[in-house]
């Protein structure tokens, strides 16, 4: 590729903000933000679902499906591969703790509707 200006300063973003994420406590706030947004999604979907209880079996299916996909995507990295905490991949880290926060909600759900 050409060296442009444009091209100049997409490799400098990229790498600034790799230099920015590889603080543990940043890192560490972005899961913790992608959790909280997961818990919010499962409460937002429990509710809008619930209240017009016409899409209640396409939700969960939809749901399971999702839940389903990132679990393969997360767990299936080879354990030998990962590198240390500050080099895993930010992404997958974030999807599946977002998934554990949507669980979290469905599950919290379930008991105040059981109680």
């Amino acid at each position: 590729m050409q060296n442009t200006r444009l091209n100049t300063l997409v490799e400098q973003s990229g790498r600034s903000l790799s230099t920015w994420l590889n603080n543990p406590w940043r890192r560490f706030s972005l899961i913790a933000l992608s959790w909280l947004l997961g818990f919010f999604l499962g409460s937002a979907v429990s509710t809008t679902t619930g209240a017009t209880a016409v899409w209640d079996i396409s939700s969960a299916v939809f749901s399971l499906v999702a839940v389903e996909v990132i679990s393969r995507f997360c767990y299936r990295r080879n354990v030998a591969t990962i590198t240390p905490y500050a080099k895993q991949f930010l992404g997958l880290d974030m999807l599946n703790s977002l998934k554990q926060g949507y669980i979290y909600s469905m599950f919290l759900d379930a008991f105040k509707l059981g109680s």
